[in-house]
């Protein structure tokens, strides 16, 4: 275990997460932390030469359909419906002084 965790490194992490954790609980914490740095440590032995860098795993592909219109310019039916209007819009009360 190369990657040793000091006590105020715990504390540290459990002030961040808003954790209270007993001596047991910190002393549990120190060894999973340490095992976790240790996996990432044995990840950077692995050989990448050739290994082009990504940001994804998956190739992102454009997932956007064509924007069609679908309907009509249907305004002098909806303006039928208005109960006031004025130059082809909706006529509406004055809300502001």
């Amino acid at each position: 275990m190369a990657n040793i965790i000091s006590d105020e490194t715990i504390e540290y992490v459990g002030i961040l997460a808003k954790l209270e954790l007993s001596d047991s609980e910190k002393e549990q914490a120190k060894k999973d932390m340490g095992n976790m740095l240790d996996y990432i440590d044995k990840l950077n032995e692995l050989d990448t030469t050739g290994v082009e860098p990504m940001s994804q795993v998956f190739p992102v592909n454009n997932v956007f359909r064509e924007d069609v219109v679908t309907n009509t310019d249907m305004r002098d039916a909806i303006i039928k419906n208005a109960p006031a209007k004025k130059n082809g819009s909706f006529m509406v009360p004055k809300t502001v002084e």
